[in-house]
């Protein structure tokens, strides 16, 4: 088995064009995992493989490649930087221990990486940051670490210092070593000199250099007790120390340089190896209750030796079938082995089993925790399903995906393509838990739902070259939301009689607005039988499913509270389905009543 101290599981974080693919980029070609690079702007990047990607000169989907660095293996996750595409990047921070924050060197903290550090922060993965770009007019590094400290309420560790900048960016100080580190004009990342630093800079890096060694010294009481006394930690300490901090999220250690250029990239490779976490160096994943979705406090812990639990974090069709992306968490995976899929209670064969490297693939015959790997032809698994050892059946912790914002209506320019266009469609859905379909009950027609206007083209564009299906487009449509205002205290009798046994239900209940985003919540106060438990689910069913349909334009209701305080039953007539629609006809009564109120999606916007 591999050595799980040698594993750094990261993804590589950053707002649209920030320099994040080509920082992949260059981290593939030094470490020996491509010969030659390839330019986002030329449409020819390794992790952007997608026509769209190639064409547009952005990330859409997520790529994950393995390589290594200093016998470390590195299985690094590409993500996009567009506001459309979030849902890639938090899905793929569920599985990481460890990321690369880029920051563009002129543009500093924009708004998408200002999302991207609080979902790493919600995720507790640590991160190191890379200030990119210091070739480009107007940049500047110092800004851009005091807008980390500012903007994100971030603590960074300056680790190097820029020499020069813009057009005369030539290299970096190494504040652990107090080197200066100059690459030559060939553009070559191997072609770079460590010398003494500039004397203009000596000053500076001894100052940031203090400033480094008094934050580290702070992770370790004894050291920074003979530091206080004059002691100079050695290097090993400081790393030691840096390693714990990082760890522990108290600072981020920052560095800079240029990806385009291939300046300052190894330095940025070296700490990932020394200060991000291994796999065993994280708080294992909870597991959770399949029913209810609360921790029940038992945790994967991350060994080869425990029983094997898995994450489902991506889905993917391509020209070889469908992939199944997932990170094991623990135990052993090997060909031909039968995993429980905890969400649906069935059971699969483990077929083929490959390392993914963007659009390539290499067989493997067996993975363990710490792994990141695709499985080929899995059936029924879903984005966020836990997949285990039958033996020893459990659920990680779930992911919550955001709801769209936006939609359009859409229909095959071929009157004979609706199935063809319903099962690339079924597809689509299947890899981004973010897209959403539906079908008009009044006009029939295809609603597709997304993140943004982006999000949309690019699955219509999918949907035309992969999958042959031309579409008619409408107008997109904002994707709004309904809500209440006011408590109200109401009654409401379901009663029908037409020979026989007939229906009745009656219950007296309270609405009133939950708190923002709580979704729906439904009580019972009750007191007696005046009505039966047996018909509370029932009771609480009609209601939730009203939920989907507003009364003042349609739209989803959001945040209503329920409270069932009493009510009345008929013994022959009453039954369940009597009280699901009394719930049902309550609801239309009285939402007009609680100040049904419209909602638009709201954004921070950076002007």
């Amino acid at each position: 088995m591999a050595d799980l101290s040698h594993y750094r599981n990261i993804g590589i974080f950053a707002h649209v064009d920030a320099g994040k693919t080509t920082t992949t980029e260059r981290i593939l070609k030094l470490t020996g995992k491509i010969h030659k690079t390839g330019e986002v702007h030329d449409g020819e990047s390794t992790t952007d493989f997608m026509e769209q990607e190639a064409e547009r000169g952005i990330t859409i989907q997520s790529a994950a490649t393995t390589c290594f660095w200093k016998d470390h293996r590195m299985n690094i996750i590409d993500t996009p930087g567009h506001v459309d595409f979030t849902v890639e990047v938090y899905r793929s921070l569920k599985v990481l221990d460890g990321g690369i924050g880029v920051f563009c060197g002129s543009g500093g903290v924009e708004p998408q990486s200002e999302t991207n550090w609080r979902y790493a922060n919600e995720s507790e993965v640590a991160r190191v940051i890379f200030v990119n770009k210091l070739d480009r007019m107007g940049a500047d590094f110092y800004r851009v670490v005091g807008q980390v400290k500012r903007v994100l309420a971030a603590n960074p560790l300056v680790m190097t210092l820029p020499i020069g900048i813009e057009d005369e960016f030539k290299g970096v100080v190494n504040l652990l070593d107090m080197k200066a580190y100059i690459w030559d004009d060939s553009g070559l990342p191997e072609n770079y000199e460590v010398v003494d630093i500039p004397e203009d800079m000596v000053e500076k890096a001894q100052e940031y250099r203090e400033q480094l060694v008094e934050t580290a010294v702070e992770q370790d009481d004894d050291l920074m007790m003979a530091y206080m006394d004059g002691e100079e930690p050695s290097l090993e300490d400081l790393k030691r120390c840096i390693r714990k901090g990082t760890r522990d999220m108290s600072f981020f250690p920052t560095y800079c340089g240029s990806a385009f250029k291939n300046k300052g990239i190894q330095l940025v490779l070296d700490a990932v190896v020394d200060f991000l976490p291994s796999p065993t160096e994280v708080d294992p994943q909870e597991l959770t209750d399949e029913e209810t979705g609360e921790p029940t406090g038992e945790v994967a812990t991350v060994s080869t030796e425990e029983p094997f639990r898995a994450l489902a974090f991506k889905i993917m069709d391509d020209r070889f079938g469908a992939l199944t992306f997932i990170r094991i968490y623990s135990g052993v995976l090997n060909k031909g082995d039968t995993v429980l899929n905890s969400a649906t209670g069935k059971t699969e064969r483990i077929g083929r089993m490959v390392e993914m490297h963007a659009d390539e693939r290499t067989e493997l015959q067996s993975a363990q925790a710490g792994d990141i790997l695709a499985v080929v032809g899995m059936k029924n698994v879903q984005t966020g399903h836990t997949l285990c050892d039958p033996k020893n059946p459990c659920t990680l912790e779930p992911m919550i995906f955001p709801e769209p914002v936006i939609s359009i209506a859409v229909k095959p320019k071929d009157k004979g393509a609706n199935e063809k266009m319903s099962i690339a469609i079924g597809k689509l859905v299947a890899e981004d838990p973010s897209f959403q379909v539906e079908t008009d009950e009044d006009s029939g027609e295809t609603i597709l739902k997304g993140m943004g206007e982006l999000h949309l083209d690019i699955k219509v564009d999918i949907l035309k070259r992969t999958y042959g299906v031309e579409l008619e487009v409408g107008q997109p449509q904002v994707a709004y939301r309904e809500t209440i205002t006011t408590p109200v205290e109401d009654s409401y009798t379901h009663k029908k009689q037409s020979g026989g046994s007939g229906q009745f239900g009656k219950i007296d209940y309270r609405i009133k607005p939950g708190e923002q985003n709580s979704g729906f919540k439904f009580t019972s106060t009750v007191v007696g039988g005046n009505v039966p438990k047996e018909f509370f689910p029932a009771i609480e069913k009609g209601f939730k499913s009203m939920m989907d349909q507003g009364v003042l334009a349609g739209y989803p209701v959001l945040d209503v509270e329920v409270e069932l305080f009493d009510g009345g039953f008929h013994a022959v007539d009453s039954s369940a389905i009597a009280f699901e629609i009394a719930a049902k006809g309550a609801f239309r009564q009285s939402i007009p009543k609680a100040g049904a109120q419209l909602l638009e999606p709201i954004m921070k916007v950076d002007v």
